[in-house]
């Protein structure tokens, strides 16, 4: 007799039961009946999704070996039960799932570049928190990007689902119904998660704005400045003489506190504005004997107080060119000379300090290829020059052969662009350059006389500016109709060209596979039967465009304009089932002989 482990009110498929986990397999029985319908064996499970806390409703899905769609069910107890009898059959499944992945064969595989591979999980990986989602655990059939863990995995897929609703959508209608598989709707999709990786690995960079804390006005007429951990490490980042004079001050003369009010209101605060506009801080600047030593004197002179780095590389020096003009004279004009305005020059060089310190911050320790590469010793090697323009990240590093085209009798095709070429070339009378240039000269003259005497005819003018308006009320007319068809028929013929075309992008992508991809490299024998499953698929297209002039019909919709929308997906489905069936025809002759 086994034994149960947990048991639990749950329904399947809108129908009440009974489900219980035993020591040797799952089963659900439905109320009202002894036999179970729906019964798991331990080493059939291979998944687990779990809705998320605090959801309408509280679900499980059993992924198993054979069938990624696995069974849904849905705890009927109230919330706070069916959350702790569910979190009790997410434990003791998870140790089953991980104990069937621990005893099974782990396939050696070469690393390879850019190529997924399979990770087995030796202990389970938390759950993410996701209403019907992907589960976190992967098998030999989930597409695992190189490099990267099952959770990692899953939470690239899961965001680049949330910021795509179509795509999302998309995988509802064919993946969760069971029409493809996970790793089949993310073949070729692979660069989506390389890209959302690329994004959450990418370093924030420094804000581009300047720091300036900027007062407000609360009740009473007080100014209040408001201090967070980030400002302060911003001012310190900013203004070192800052971070000086508190490690010089705190706490053995001032409090954290008293430190940051005395500056708020010290000169030293009042020289680091980012502006020098009036404002009601600079009305209660007070003389401070703690911050006053930290003053400096005001940049202000025609050559600024810290040393500029001399440019050597003439391709970024923008004053190169000084001097190139002596002979017509190039004196600067008067938004040139500095030093006119001498109260702008502080804030002036506070900028240009401030966008060096963002560059500098920007480049970081990056290897020096992605640096500009000056070499003073070959000033008049071409290849120098050019390496000191060009940029590494406007290279690509990779080039795609494409695909060969496959054409039927070649021979025949060039034969016929030498005849044709040959023909041209006997034909082709020799022009007399001369002669030709004196008939034209000929042809313009008098020109100006003809050119007075031009009337153009206003009604050319008048039907053309009347077709252009034509045309645009037209298509006014179609984006402002909102009654075109109902919104459950657009919504259904919408799906039906989705999934039509997710449908046509597998069946080519398994005949001609990209040469370099990032998913698991498929044998061609299973390339053959995914193209065959995908040919199943698209046969039924006609079926249920079919279906959709049916319902257009009950709807009061034209049935024809449901076949002119369906059209082109039609004929795409088609010149796909007729190449696969002449593909077919030839394997099966080749197998014959």
């Amino acid at each position: 007799m086994p034994t149960t482990l947990c048991s639990a009110k749950a329904s399947y498929k809108k129908q009440a039961g009974t489900l219980e986990l035993t020591d040797s397999h799952l089963t659900w029985t439905q109320e009202g009946k002894k036999a179970p319908a729906v019964r798991v064996l331990h080493p059939e499970a291979s998944s687990l999704f779990c809705s998320k806390e605090g959801a309408a409703q509280v679900r499980l899905k059993l992924g198993l070996v054979n069938d990624e769609a696995g069974h849904n069910f849905t705890f009927t107890s109230p919330s706070a039960v069916a959350y702790v009898e569910r979190e009790a059959f997410k434990q003791e499944l998870t140790n089953i799932i991980s104990r069937n992945r621990s005893a099974a064969p782990t396939p050696t595989q070469k690393p390879t570049p850019l190529t997924a591979i399979s990770t087995p999980a030796k202990t389970p990986a938390p759950i993410p928190s996701i209403s019907r989602a992907t589960s976190v655990s992967s098998d030999s059939r989930t597409p695992i990007l190189s490099g990267i863990d099952a959770a990692t995995d899953f939470r690239l897929r899961k965001k680049v689902l949330l910021s795509n609703p179509e795509l999302l959508a998309l995988h509802k209608e064919l993946v969760m119904s069971g029409h493809i598989t996970e790793s089949e709707f993310w073949d070729g999709r692979e660069h989506l998660l390389l890209a959302e990786a690329a994004a959450e690995g990418q370093k924030r960079g420094r804000p581009g704005q300047l720091v300036d804390p900027r007062p407000q006005t609360v009740e009473g007429g007080e100014v209040k400045i408001v201090i967070t951990p980030q400002l302060v490490h911003d001012i310190f980042d900013e203004f070192p003489v800052v971070a000086k004079a508190y490690n010089d001050n705190v706490p053995n003369k001032l409090s954290e506190a008293e430190f940051w009010k005395r500056y708020f209101q010290s000169k030293l605060f009042n020289a680091h504005r980012a502006s020098i506009r009036s404002s009601a801080t600079q009305h209660v600047v007070k003389d401070d004997p703690i911050f006053d030593k930290y003053l400096e004197k005001d940049d202000d002179e025609l050559e600024p107080r810290r040393a500029r780095n001399e440019v050597s590389d003439l391709f970024i020096n923008i004053g190169a060119t000084l001097e190139d003009h002596v002979e017509t004279g190039n004196e600067k004009d008067v938004t040139m000379q500095a030093g006119r305005q001498r109260g702008a020059l502080p804030l002036i060089r506070k900028f240009n300090e401030h966008s060096e310190r963002l560059l500098n911050s920007a480049l970081g320790e990056v290897p020096p290829a992605k640096r500009r590469r000056i070499d003073s010793s070959n000033d008049d090697d071409d290849n120098d020059a050019y390496a000191q323009i060009t940029l590494d990240d406007l290279r690509d590093p990779e080039a795609t052969s494409g695909i060969a085209l496959q054409m039927q009798d070649r021979e025949r095709y060039f034969e016929g662009q030498l005849a044709r070429s040959a023909s041209e070339q006997a034909g082709s009378e020799v022009v007399d350059v001369r002669a030709a240039f004196a008939e034209l000269k000929h042809g313009f003259g008098g020109w100006e006389s003809r050119f007075s005497q031009l009337r153009i005819d206003k009604k050319a003018g008048d039907a053309a500016l009347a077709s252009m308006t034509q045309n645009v009320s037209a298509r006014l007319d179609i984006r402002t109709r909102k009654a075109d068809f109902p919104p459950t028929l657009f919504r259904q013929l919408t799906t039906c060209q989705t999934a039509a075309n997710e449908f046509l992008r597998q069946f080519w992508t398994s005949l001609y596979p990209p040469p370099s991809t990032t998913s698991s490299t498929a044998m061609p024998s299973q390339n053959a039967a995914k193209a065959s499953k995908m040919a199943g698929y698209l046969s039924k297209t006609h079926e249920k465009v079919e279906a959709l002039v049916r319902a257009a019909q009950l709807e009061g919709v034209e049935p024809e304009r449901v076949e002119v929308a369906m059209k082109p997906l039609l004929d795409a489905v088609e010149h796909a089932l007729a190449f696969y069936r002449t593909r077919s025809a030839k394997t099966s002759a080749l197998k014959i002989t």
